[in-house]
């Protein structure tokens, strides 16, 4: 199991732009796909962004295209999510993940970071 703690989360005014940060735990980082999901109050987790092993791969919510863009550094052990032009329908919780597909979750999650864009 790959244990993961997300930062940088915060408010912003829209326009705004935030980078959160997942820094994971566990020797089978670098072979795993890593996503980034989210969860707006009274809604569904949703899915982000996901990004394969090596990097080369990477994928995205129609919602997200153009303004998020998601990248690892396995050195580091870490894979972030810079967000650009953020709108007040990017507001939620934002949870990493590990293990999973292009679109679909794996088993492990972090703990969730904030993010609150204000119009």
């Amino acid at each position: 199991q790959v244990q993961l703690v997300e930062s940088g989360g915060g408010s912003v005014q829209a326009g705004g732009s935030l980078r959160l940060s997942c820094a994971a735990s566990g020797r089978t980082f670098s072979s795993l796909v890593l996503g980034w999901f989210r969860q707006a109050p009274g809604k569904e987790r949703e899915f982000v962004a996901a990004i394969s092993w090596s990097g080369d791969s990477t994928y995205y919510a129609d919602s997200v295209k153009g303004r998020f863009t998601i990248s690892r550094d396995n050195a580091k052990n870490t894979v972030y999510l810079q967000m650009n032009n953020l709108k007040p329908e990017d507001t939620a919780v934002y949870y990493c993940n590990a293990g999973g597909g292009s679109h679909r979750p794996g088993g492990s999650w972090g703990q969730g970071t904030q993010v609150i864009v204000s119009s």
